[in-house]
């Protein structure tokens, strides 16, 4: 984001801010958020839906579908959202109908304690949104656990996708990571316990954290720690403890079973699945592409969104021969 969006961005706060506090109203860091969140939205061309699917509302981002252009769905990992891919897609906005998904459990979609998230029932809530939304061979680009997701689909399903793209996936855990040091001993930063935990929670994820303005992380922070209870229940049954341990059953076969085009790409300074891993995934996965980013952590799209967005692009429009 630039400076003079910045400045528009803080200007247009500062009146709600004023405003809210002329009219003696609580609620003016909420509709702080709303405004910064639109505020990032814009020049992507994404807008705001919802549908139902599975008992689930689902919440979506989704582009203009004008054109012939290839669609792109893009998938979050564990505790985050849909927005997480908000900056990755301003860059691909004019060559992809792009699809940003929040999963079931996740962001504004329903959390549901009573439900199942185990790693194939959420490639099944997968399916039927991309269903339900009447998406055609899309490219499918996943974050950590979203790209866990995306790995199982392309082996269950390939003749549904055209390519996949997975940013620092788990699954694979061959080389220690800082985290798995930490669930060794029962400590979980990724669910935070206060709110004042989110700030440390962003520096363990990133490299560098970029700019947000104070109501955006404000939020985050109030929304991770109102959802520990959903998030605690997502990481138990994706199994993701296990799985940052020790492999996760039967992924090794599951990834040498995917017969589509198939883009790595691994932040270098990753805290939570160490960037060796992607040799692993490399090599298990037939004819697959690794890139390693020197500037980013576990959120590559969303720490270095230019570069990610111009890799996968590249990949993407080289496979459908454009």
């Amino acid at each position: 984001m630039n400076f003079t969006c910045r400045r528009v961005i803080l200007q247009l706060l500062l009146v709600v801010i004023l405003f809210s506090s002329v009219t003696a109203c609580s609620g003016f860091r909420h509709r702080a958020y709303d405004m910064a969140m639109g505020m990032e939205r814009m020049g992507t061309g994404l807008t705001p839906a919802s549908f139902n699917v599975d008992d689930f509302e689902i919440s979506v981002l989704e582009g203009n579908r004008r054109g012939e252009r290839p669609t792109l769905v893009l998938i979050h990992g564990f505790g985050a959202s849909k927005e997480v891919w908000l900056r990755f897609a301003r860059y691909l906005k004019d060559e992809f109908h792009i699809i940003a998904i929040d999963l079931p459990g996740h962001g504004e979609s329903t959390k549901n304690l009573d439900k199942d998230y185990h790693i194939l029932s959420q490639v099944a809530y997968l399916r039927a949104i991309l269903t339900e939304m009447k998406v055609d061979k899309p490219h499918l680009a996943g974050n950590s656990m979203g790209a866990t997701i995306v790995a199982y689909y392309a082996a269950h399903y390939p003749e549904e996708i055209t390519s996949i793209t997975l940013f620092n996936p788990a699954g694979i855990s061959t080389h220690e990571s800082e985290l798995m040091q930490l669930l060794a001993m029962d400590k979980n930063p990724l669910i935070i316990e206060k709110k004042s935990d989110y700030e440390q929670l962003i520096r363990f994820t990133m490299k560098k954290k970029p700019f947000l303005i104070w109501p955006i992380t404000s939020m985050l922070a109030e929304k991770a720690f109102l959802n520990r209870s959903i998030n605690e229940k997502i990481f138990n049954d994706a199994q993701l403890k296990e799985s940052l341990l020790h492999d996760m059953h039967g992924f090794n076969e599951i990834l040498c079973s995917v017969r589509i085009p198939t883009l790595i790409i691994w932040g270098k300074h990753d805290r939570l699945v160490n960037v060796k891993n992607a040799k692993i995934f490399n090599e298990r996965i037939p004819d697959s592409r690794l890139v390693i980013l020197d500037e980013a952590g576990h959120t590559p799209m969303f720490e270095t969104p230019r570069a990610s967005a111009k890799i996968v692009g590249d990949f993407a429009l080289e496979i459908i021969g454009h």
